[in-house]
């Protein structure tokens, strides 16, 4: 059996990339992850997050007990379509934003988890109406190597 860790977290899956929704109570990841799936993404889990090290890969899955599950505030528990499983492609932190240009910066999974390759983080606002289009914006300029050094405006 895959070494795992049970973390406080949402994801969601675009596409066949993971995405990790971390934060702190109330830092708006289940708000966040309806958003994004509103847009087409797709439920892997909802509050809890069993993270695993397959292959050498970060991979989020739902605890059985949840799976399925989002909470909408204000509206209740409501069962969802779920994807089984995702590799982490993105972690976001969830809060106040960093800096305008951050530093990259890799994810550090619990330490009982072993893998060779870390997804990229971000930290983010959850509350900014763009926040689902930075998502995706980032999944795609990670996974296509897409980031300058430089901006040279002219």
């Amino acid at each position: 059996m895959p070494d795992e860790a049970n973390i406080h977290a949402s994801c969601v899956a675009l596409d066949a990339q993971g995405v990790l929704l971390l934060g702190p109570s109330g830092a708006g990841k289940s708000d966040l992850a309806l958003r994004l799936i509103d847009d087409g993404a797709m439920l892997v889990s909802d509050d809890r997050t069993l993270l695993l090290a397959k292959s050498g890969a970060l991979y989020g899955k739902a605890p059985a007990s949840i799976k399925g599950l989002l909470e909408i505030r204000g509206v209740g528990i409501v069962k969802m379509p779920v994807r089984a499983s995702a590799r982490i492609a993105l972690v976001v932190m969830l809060g106040r934003e960093g800096a305008r240009l951050p530093a990259a910066r890799l994810y550090r999974p619990p330490a009982s988890l072993q893998v060779a390759t870390r997804p990229p983080q971000i930290q983010l606002d959850a509350r900014h109406a763009s926040t689902p289009a930075k998502i995706r914006a980032a999944l795609a300029a990670f996974s296509r190597g897409l980031f300058r050094d430089t901006f040279n405006p002219k």
